[in-house]
């Protein structure tokens, strides 16, 4: 798909359930910027896995045309240990990455961003397992990634001008198109 497909198809997405989208999304981003703000990391590391895992599973079940509740972004706390340790991998293997050079930490975070869509997908993979799936269907493909994410630039610049107003809109549109690239990347891979 090219990526004016797949940001049509992400806005498809949102369109039925924008209302409750957003508010997921700016309670996402009220919980973790309060939480690193006040914490070392620490607080953020125990909430990060686990909200990803739930928002996750109520991106792909958009992607299914299902409705969802807002209460199922804190689905991941009803299984803590795997989205703990996957966060907290990928947190540390991201970090060391980076302490290379800028670059291989922006390659690994790509390798493993697939890691809570793979772990949604597959209850039975423990954190490790996930991410190595991650980044086994990354293989080839992140330098595609990296060209969606540019794609956004435009919404991340519009953010910053708009003190960061505009990414209530763009962090659900962005993480929607980032489900149809998976979910495109899955088919692709399966073929």
């Amino acid at each position: 798909m090219s990526f004016d497909e797949i940001k049509a198809r992400a806005r498809e997405m949102m369109a039925p359930h924008m209302g409750n989208l957003i508010l997921v999304f700016l309670l996402y981003m009220l919980i973790t910027s309060g939480i690193s703000s006040v914490t070392v990391g620490i607080a953020w590391i125990l909430v990060y896995g686990p909200l990803t895992l739930g928002i996750a599973g109520i991106l792909l079940k958009l992607d299914r045309g299902e409705s969802f509740t807002i209460e199922e972004m804190f689905a991941g706390f009803n299984d803590f240990g795997r989205p703990l340790l996957a966060g907290l991998l990928i947190s540390l293997y991201t970090f060391l990455w980076s302490l290379l050079l800028f670059i291989p930490g922006i390659v690994a975070a790509l390798s493993y961003s697939m890691t809570f869509y793979i772990m949604q997908e597959n209850p039975h993979l423990d954190a490790s397992s996930a991410i190595t799936a991650s980044k086994n269907v990354m293989m080839g493909h992140k330098w595609e990634l990296f060209g969606l994410f540019l794609s956004f630039i435009g919404w991340w610049i519009l953010s910053m001008f708009t003190f960061g107003l505009a990414l209530i809109y763009a962090m659900p549109y962005f993480n929607c198109a980032m489900t149809v690239f998976y979910q495109n990347l899955k088919h692709e891979v399966t073929r």
